[in-house]
């Protein structure tokens, strides 16, 4: 008797990054500043993964451009 029990996965609003296209505008993508990839590291290494992915890449530049638009205004 081999039934399966999946876990039915939550539809969410967003799409996830692997699943989207890339940006159109060559503005939108910015490399990540020195002081950005030690926070990505930081972050990798506290969730115990040996170097940083997409989200904490991710994160990490969207907390710096909320950080920037907040000053400029």
């Amino acid at each position: 008797m081999s039934t399966s029990h999946r876990k039915k996965k939550k539809k969410t609003s967003r799409a996830s990054p692997w699943n989207k296209r890339n940006p159109k505008s060559a503005q939108r993508s910015k490399r990540l500043t020195p002081a950005q990839k030690a926070t990505a590291r930081r972050r990798a290494k506290k969730a115990g993964r040996p170097y940083p992915n997409l989200v904490d890449n991710m994160h990490v530049a969207a907390k710096s451009s909320k950080s920037k638009s907040k000053s400029r205004s």
